[in-house]
């Protein structure tokens, strides 16, 4: 039963007015991202008007819906203490911080991992259902000005009391963060083939609590610190990919955030810009094409002089993504020939990061034809995906069921029906071997662009393969 306050909730009734919002719809916003993440809910104006004139707290996941549904009109987060709601979840700005400290940075980021532990994990939802909605890409805005400005911390180096675990403070060294490298490259190779929902990818957050957390939290010099501090952010970032992959937004949202900010830790700045440049294809891939611009470019001219010419290859290919997006088909065409010729520049001794290995001409083209179909030209769609569907596939299976869906579009876009949905056959096929929300969603999108064709023989089969897919039933 939800839990009664004090009087009337006088904040959230002046953020609602100042977001020109009604209480019927509140109602319906917070119903859509509950039903966006599996959850039923049936609020209605009523329900809206008990939680203002009352004073009444909902329960699970919803006052951060009611957060989410408020900031996404106002186009800022809102915190659950600016609607009066704080008091619903006392963690729920967990993993959001980008602190200036070194040893508040480890306190952020192990309480991100560590949360399970305090029996969050319960319900099919998860800790992030009851932070389901909270994702706001302005959030991005103070980590990258950090890092921007300070990329890298003067001394990591840590003397952990006894008081911060059992028994004597664990001493660091370098075969520990070996062991961490060495889960981060599995967990890498697993994602690409089996995508970020499979259970052997669900080991990366258990890694960051179990093995990570009291790494951090023990002792280590400045050399063994700033190692420690890379591995770590490798994979929180891979963490974030991961629950990107399979749309929970949120939470990759505050793993990218804490992976930026051990990077920062580690002085290393390449995988910070890998960061941004995370960061920046899921702006992008939410919609906001500017903001994806802004995090890109952060990570190119920070890594100007500084890394590998592949590397700078892939965060101009990032920012040519964000342009499509944004609708700037000069700045995009623009990106992506800078990103050719840093491409063209890489040689095969350059000391490239191995979290890169998965980058090369194939994975430019396939980007390059996404560039393309954003700024509907299916001409130059097809050009590139087919170079870059003539790599086999064996390692990098999600991506190859992502260039076929790109395919489609484009012979769609060129009026071949028959060989969008021979593509879309072969897409579903792939997309049905991996577990990837991503790769489902443009399964979906094909489809609803196949509607106007919806009797169609080759459509209805492809709609009908696509069933067990989309768990749609028959």
């Amino acid at each position: 039963m939800p839990r009664e306050q004090r009087g009337p909730n006088e904040k959230l009734g002046a953020v609602l007015a100042l977001a020109g919002i009604s209480n019927a719809g509140l109602a319906r916003r917070v119903n859509d991202l509950g039903a966006q993440r599996g959850l039923t809910l049936r609020y209605d104006k009523t329900s809206v008007a008990r939680w203002v004139s009352k004073g009444m707290v909902p329960q699970g996941a919803a006052p951060h819906l009611i957060a989410a549904a408020i900031g996404q009109k106002l186009g800022r987060p809102v915190p659950l203490h600016e609607i009066g709601l704080a008091d619903a979840d006392p963690t729920p700005e967990v993993g959001l911080a980008f602190p200036r400290d070194v040893g508040q940075a480890v306190r952020s980021a192990t309480e991100l991992y560590r949360l399970d532990l305090a029996g969050r994990r319960a319900g099919s939802g998860g800790i992030w259902q009851s932070l389901a909605g909270s994702f706001a890409v302005s959030a991005y805005a103070t980590p990258a000005s950090r890092w921007l400005i300070s990329p890298a911390d003067s001394s990591v180096a840590r003397e952990a009391g006894a008081s911060e675990g059992s028994g004597s403070p664990l001493k660091v060294g370098h075969s520990d963060v070996r062991k961490l490298r060495e889960a981060a490259e599995d967990a890498r190779r697993w994602d690409s083939k089996y995508g970020g929902g499979d259970w052997r990818s669900s080991m990366v957050p258990e890694c960051l609590r179990v093995e990570a957390a009291p790494l951090l939290l023990g002792s280590y010099s400045d050399d063994v610190g700033r190692a420690l501090f890379g591995a770590s952010a490798e994979l929180t970032r891979l963490a974030g990919w991961m629950a990107f992959d399979t749309g929970q937004q949120e939470a990759a949202q505050r793993y990218y955030i804490q992976a930026l900010r051990l990077a920062r830790a580690a002085a290393d700045v390449p995988l910070g810009g890998y960061v941004l440049a995370s960061m920046s294809l899921q702006a992008t891939y939410r919609g906001f094409g500017d903001e994806g611009v802004d995090l890109a470019q952060a990570a190119v001219e920070r890594n100007r002089g500084l890394a590998t010419a592949r590397t700078m290859s892939f965060f101009r290919l990032v920012e040519a993504r964000a342009h499509a997006k944004a609708g700037d088909a000069a700045a995009a065409g623009a990106a992506l020939k800078a990103s050719e010729s840093w491409l063209e520049r890489s040689r095969e001794g350059d000391h490239d990061p191995t979290w890169l290995g998965f980058y090369g001409y194939d994975r430019f083209c396939a980007d390059a034809a996404e560039c393309y179909r954003d700024l509907k030209a299916p001409g130059q769609v097809r050009r590139f995906t087919e170079q870059a569907l003539s790599k086999p596939t064996e390692e990098f299976v999600r991506s190859h069921g992502l260039r076929l869906v790109v395919s489609a579009v484009a012979e769609l876009e060129s009026g071949n029906l028959d060989a969008a949905c021979e593509q879309g056959v072969r897409a579903v096929e792939v997309a049905g071997r991996i577990s990837s929300a991503r790769t489902t969603e443009y399964v979906k999108d094909l489809l609803t662009r196949l509607e106007p064709y919806g009797d169609e023989p080759r459509v209805v089969e492809l709609r009908e393969r696509a069933r067990p897919l989309l768990g749609t039933p028959a």
